[in-house]
């Protein structure tokens, strides 16, 4: 396998508006951002802990060290633009 695929999502959780991290403005709902890898058929290889909704995908990836460890691997990860910037450009 080349290169895997890398995705965020949120898990609606029941919260009381005091829980503010909790809170997704994206999704207008409480979640917790669970952050995905995949291989290119789709099937699941890892499920990261959970952190609170309002964590953004970029910062998420960051917190679990998730890029650098596929990058350790040799691996490629794709992912949606929720992850551009987290790499400084490469200059040729």
């Amino acid at each position: 396998m080349a290169y895997v695929v890398i995705d965020g999502t949120l898990i609606p959780i029941d919260r009381i508006a005091a829980d503010r991290p909790f809170y997704s403005g994206k999704h207008r709902m409480h979640g917790v951002n669970l952050q995905v890898v995949a291989s290119p058929a789709g099937t699941i290889l890892w499920v990261s802990g959970d952190l609170p909704g309002s964590t953004h995908d970029t910062a998420a990836a960051r917190i679990r060290n998730i890029l650098a460890t596929l990058r350790n691997a040799g691996l490629i990860a794709l992912g949606d633009k929720g992850y551009h910037g987290y790499d400084p450009p490469v200059s040729a």
